[in-house]
């Protein structure tokens, strides 16, 4: 069974850097095929992607998003990271990793339990 651990600061500044991990277990972030993504619900709204790294290390980011966004990852752990640079209080929302298995069609089949991450001076 594939679990997802978030972990970060749950209090950032404005024009902060976020930086969020996502620590996988029961599977190797390298398995060909499967994308590693993340997702965020400001409060009161619907769901936000993202962005993705893969299997090969490829990342693919929101259009929206970007030029703040930065995902990583570091195999030896077994762990992906989100940077989003220039913080505002309209990233305040909770924060998802999940997984793309390695299947036809693009679906998140498993998901860490979320971390809030609040904006605020």
């Amino acid at each position: 069974q594939v679990q997802l651990q978030e972990s970060g600061p749950g209090l950032v500044k404005p024009s902060q850097t976020l930086s969020l991990t996502c620590i996988v277990s029961g599977g190797s972030i390298t398995t060909n095929y499967i994308y590693w993504n993340w997702i965020r619900q400001p409060p009161g709204k619907g769901l936000e992607w993202i962005g993705y790294i893969n299997y090969s290390g490829t990342t693919y980011y929101s259009p929206s998003l970007k030029s703040r966004i930065s995902i990583s990852r570091d195999t030896t752990k077994n762990q992906f990271t989100l940077q989003l640079t220039s913080v505002t209080p309209e990233d305040t929302a909770v924060y998802y990793c999940a997984r793309v298995p390695p299947v036809p069609g693009f679906y998140l089949d498993f998901w860490g339990q979320g971390t809030q991450v609040t904006v605020s001076s």
